[in-house]
């Protein structure tokens, strides 16, 4: 059983913003959602870099293999253009493909807008951490997070980080608990801790 501290690496990739052409938004987006969504105390390393696949690549591998996160999200680059190199950089650091993040991901998207079939959003394992691609919008990133909710906040799709607990925890990784009004993270009984 791993008791060690939850670290999340959150890693938002923007030429514009990483040179100050603009304010980043997804970094403040994805530690929103996090602190409203986790119980498990929790630790966040924060990097804003430009889409450039090297730069990514190292980036990942210092947050995984030097800074110990169990979690790395990303935001920004996993479109079809040129520089959108995201997914690429993730693929090659990854140990492992997680093909059901990236395909639930899309799911999600399409109930808001059909350009969701373009995005190239993947999840990948590296060691004990699992890297997860999302999208750059904070409004999307929410979305693809915590699923599509109807009038009365019942779930009607799921998003992704109901799995991302587990997933982590199969991988060897810390237990992490969730805020089930945000998001119910799903386990099967026999790998429940009592409260």
């Amino acid at each position: 059983m791993n008791t060690s501290p939850l670290r999340i690496g959150l890693v938002s990739i923007s030429d514009r913003a990483s040179q100050g052409v603009y304010e980043d938004k997804g970094i403040p987006a994805l530690r929103d959602w996090l602190m409203s969504a986790l119980k498990t105390s929790t630790q966040f390393e924060t990097r804003l870099i430009a889409d450039d696949q090297p730069t990514i690549e190292r980036t990942l591998i210092e947050l995984i293999d030097e800074a110990r996160c169990s979690l790395v999200l990303t935001t920004g680059g996993t479109g079809p253009t040129e520089r959108d190199v995201t997914p690429d950089a993730t693929m090659a650091v990854a140990d492992k493909i997680m093909p059901g993040f990236g395909e639930q991901m899309r799911q999600v998207s399409l109930h808001f807008v059909p350009t969701a079939i373009l995005s190239r959003q993947i999840g990948a394992i590296r060691k004990k951490a699992l890297i997860l691609n999302l999208p750059g919008q904070p409004k999307a990133i929410r979305e693809t997070l915590e699923g599509v909710k109807g009038e009365n906040g019942e779930t009607q799709v799921q998003g992704v980080f109901a799995a991302v607990p587990y997933c982590i925890e199969l991988i060897g990784g810390p237990y992490i608990e969730t805020h089930d009004a945000v998001c119910s993270a799903f386990r099967p009984k026999s790998a429940r801790r009592s409260a």
